[in-house]
């Protein structure tokens, strides 16, 4: 639906633009997107939806952190 249509554009921002800073703030701001509705799923619908989703998403935030 239209939340992972926001995150797609948000994570494809964070790819293209050119100023660094900026694709910076929507590539952290889209990964932190998918690790909060990872955990919310994992709380409400199943635990392997935080491996899935929530795992991955911070992985990607400490790889872009560390980078």
């Amino acid at each position: 639906g239209c939340y992972n249509g926001f995150l797609a554009v948000a994570l494809a921002l964070g790819f293209l633009l050119p100023d660094a800073e900026t694709a910076r703030a929507f590539t952290v701001y889209g990964l932190g997107c998918v690790a909060v509705a990872g955990i919310w799923g994992a709380l409400t619908v199943q635990i392997r939806i935080l491996f899935m989703q929530t795992v991955p998403a911070v992985l990607g935030l400490a790889a872009l952190y560390w980078a």
